[in-house]
């Protein structure tokens, strides 16, 4: 349907869905409408898709998640996706068809359980989760930062600072992934390739920060995934682990595979 023949209430319930779906990483509505300035009654109309913004209203809201008054008209998982670098006609046939389709059997969607050695204290480990996911082509990693990590940096450490994501995309032997927290304050690159084992469940590689050359803090460290499948509970036993370990408490695939003892080459 054209733009001009949408009534008051689709586009009231397009805005609606729209918000809903950017409101949906958000822990808190509350808070979240507490960052935009807005009555938390009337941010609850706006949802319901039974009210329109004022216009500066609508002007914060799209400053703060970063997208346009299209909003209004279209759905938020199409707006500029063909304005976007990687969709650049430039790219085409270089980096952006890496990027789309990466088959199931080479990086299966679901839970990882991730170790690697910390950048700034080599005698501990960082253990976390990570969430891998499709989204029409593209293959998508989230996940958070463990509290510990971010409070010794004197960094904030709530839900919004820890968050991280990533795209996915395939090598000739193997997976890349350039994930970054929110507003690209830090970045890393990930590379792992499937491991040999019993469930053939494990991928290992490297994972390197994007800063200078430290005399005290190493840029690059292996990596080990281990796939978790699909189930919850499973992934949030593991996320109950998350944090910093000794190198000795890691599970001892992960340890094997860490070659902590081994430097890296």
């Amino acid at each position: 349907m054209p733009y001009s023949d949408k009534s008051p209430v689709e586009l009231r319930n397009m805005f609606g869905a729209n918000l809903r779906a950017l409101a949906q990483d958000y822990p808190s509505i509350s808070e979240l409408s507490r960052r935009l300035g807005v009555n938390r009654t009337q941010f609850n109309r706006y949802l319901a898709g039974e009210s329109f913004p004022r216009p500066d209203v609508l002007a914060r809201i799209c400053n703060f998640f970063d997208v346009d008054a299209r909003i209004l008209l279209s759905p938020v998982a199409e707006i500029d996706m063909d304005e976007k670098s990687l969709n650049d006609p430039y790219l085409q046939g270089f980096l952006s068809d890496a990027a789309v389709n990466v088959p199931e059997t080479v990086f299966p969607s679901g839970f990882y359980r991730f170790s690697r050695r910390s950048f700034m204290d080599p005698s501990k480990c960082i253990v976390g989760v990570v969430y891998v996911f499709r989204k029409k082509n593209s293959t998508f990693l989230r996940g958070f930062e463990p509290r510990a990590a971010l409070s010794v940096q004197g960094l904030p450490h709530d839900c919004r600072a820890r968050e991280f994501r990533g795209l996915v995309v395939q090598q000739d032997d193997g997976i890349a992934a350039m994930v970054s927290r929110r507003g690209a304050v830090t970045c890393s690159f990930n590379y792992l390739a499937r491991e040999a084992s019993f469930e053939n469940n494990y991928w290992v590689g490297y994972v390197a920060r994007t800063i200078r050359e430290s005399m005290t803090d190493n840029r690059v460290e292996r990596l080990v995934y281990e796939h978790l499948g699909t189930n919850l509970s499973k992934a949030l036993a593991a996320a109950r682990t998350a944090g910093f370990c000794e190198v000795d408490d890691l599970l001892p695939y992960h340890k094997r595979l860490l070659r902590p003892a081994e430097p890296f080459r």
